[in-house]
């Protein structure tokens, strides 16, 4: 009896001894895996089979959280403006809801490039967008200077997309086009880098914001010293917050 008691605990304690064992490697498998999809983030897709040119409905969408390497990089993350919206091209129950996917709609297009109840397509003046093209993802930077030559930067936005990008905004001037003879113009002749200009070369960027982020931005685009773009990876939809710096 003893004997078999003893085989008994053996065998007890090796299987206990390989449950742990696999549990572990699961778990690093886990990991694994995790690391190599990315964190998984919010988008939106068809709840149902959704034809093109037809209205959408708030019941034909849900949300559903997915690996953010194999999310597009104009998905959606949030149903605003797109209840109500015509797709141009047909989406199949479950198919990732994009910025594409309601462009070139032969029906009732979201106004402005691609805008809808409650937004804005906003255009300004920034720097940093040589490399930028539409349909992207940025997060917005405004600078101020005041009088005294001390000045604030801060994150305006996070995550705005790109509706458009156009060269030649001028050069260094927000607060004057370039060649019209105001401050930012002449600023940027005389390359006085302590007045509105010497910001370098910019360009015109739409972007598509609330209403209130409009006021803002077009606040910021006569009085900032500089609004500039910063370019967020693909699929990245992760809270900045709020951030400033002062000097």
């Amino acid at each position: 009896m003893k004997a078999r008691r003893r085989r008994g605990l053996l065998l007890l304690s090796v299987a206990l001894a390989s449950g742990g064992l696999a549990a572990s490697q699961v778990r690093d498998r886990e990991r694994s895996v995790a690391a190599q999809v990315g964190p998984a983030v919010r988008v939106l897709v068809a709840a149902r089979d959704l034809p093109a040119g037809a209205r959408v409905s708030v019941r034909a969408l849900a949300l559903r959280r997915v690996p953010a390497r194999f999310v597009p990089p104009d998905a959606l993350s949030s149903a605003a403006g797109v209840a109500g919206a015509r797709p141009g091209v047909p989406v199949a129950a479950g198919g990732y809801l994009t910025a594409g996917v309601f462009k070139g709609s032969n029906g009732e297009q979201r106004e402005g490039g691609g805008v809808g109840r409650g937004e804005r397509a906003v255009t300004v003046e920034v720097s940093g967008a040589a490399e930028l093209a539409a349909g992207q993802r940025v997060d917005v930077l405004v600078s101020t200077e005041s009088g005294t030559g001390s000045g604030r930067t801060l994150m305006a936005l996070a995550g705005a997309e790109l509706l458009r990008v156009d060269a030649g905004g001028g050069y260094g001037g927000l607060g004057g086009e370039a060649g019209d003879g105001g401050a930012g113009g002449a600023a940027a002749a005389s390359g006085d880098a302590g007045g509105t200009g010497g910001v370098g070369p910019t360009a015109l960027a739409t972007l598509r914001v609330s209403v209130r982020q409009a006021v803002y931005l077009t606040a910021a685009d006569n009085f900032a010293r500089e609004i500039r773009l910063l370019a967020r990876p693909p699929g990245d939809r992760s809270a900045a917050g709020a951030a400033a710096f002062q000097r």
